[in-house]
């Protein structure tokens, strides 16, 4: 009854200030994980929004046992089981969670990020994110504890709302390859400079960019430094706004 009622004081919120004529500014979570010290730890998160697998991405993974959390929307588990499959053989190495049904924006007001509509409203927003994580499920994977909107941003009420479904909020220290939209050489860069207790965001559904070889070589530069890397499960997670405490 108290997650209820809390529920439904979030949504009161954001219908108060959508029929003010108000919007909230956008929120882009950051998150860091407890640093090791020595050549330090790297959490690397993958978002799978939709279409296909980069098997470059995906193959360097496995081939160097570099573990990573794969934030996955329903659509792309529809279209992707050979990938997934893959993953199950590695439990070790993958921890998939819920980036959505849909990647709809986690916003609960109408507006476009990045020329995607936004969910629109608290009812949309809830749906998106109990829907990703229900789609999960039927395929056979655990309860994800870990969500991820579509463009990674957020309205101040919508974090309170993904809050109390229980699940925290994956923001990320360092955007490697701009949405996939980077070149090789600049997504490899900024992959490579990460540091003790970054968390790292790339994709892995988009087998024709550039981006992919750079993620591949960006990865593999900081194995060569001796850096380890852990999903966010096996790490102790600090995210600003909110977002995990």
């Amino acid at each position: 009854m108290r997650l209820l009622q809390e529920g439904l004081c979030v949504i009161a919120m954001s219908l108060a200030m959508l029929s003010s004529g108000r919007a909230a500014p956008l929120i882009e979570p950051t998150l860091h994980i407890k640093p090791e010290g020595g050549a330090g730890r790297v959490a690397l998160t993958l978002d799978a929004c939709g279409g296909q697998t980069d098997s470059r991405i995906l193959s360097a993974l496995v081939d160097n046992n570099i573990p990573a959390t794969i934030f996955v929307t329903g659509l792309w588990l529809k279209r992707n089981a050979a990938a997934v499959e893959i993953m199950r053989a590695h439990p070790g190495l993958f921890e998939l969670e819920n980036h959505g049904g849909r990647h709809i924006p986690a916003v609960d007001t109408p507006r476009k990020i990045y020329g995607i509509a936004t969910a629109g409203s608290p009812a949309a927003v809830m749906a998106e994110v109990e829907s990703g994580a229900a789609a999960l499920t039927r395929a056979g994977e655990p309860s994800p504890k870990w969500f991820r909107g579509a463009t990674a941003e957020y309205s101040p009420s919508a974090i309170a709302m993904i809050r109390k479904l229980g699940f925290k909020i994956a923001g990320f220290s360092i955007n490697g390859d701009g949405g996939s939209l980077l070149g090789a050489g600049e997504t490899a860069r900024r992959i490579a400079a990460a540091k003790d207790g970054d968390v790292i965001i790339s994709h892995i559904n988009q087998p024709t960019h550039a981006a992919g070889e750079g993620v591949v070589q960006g990865l593999l530069a900081l194995k060569a430094k001796g850096v380890t890397f852990v999903r966010l499960d096996d790490a102790v997670g600090y995210g600003n706004n909110g977002t995990t405490d």
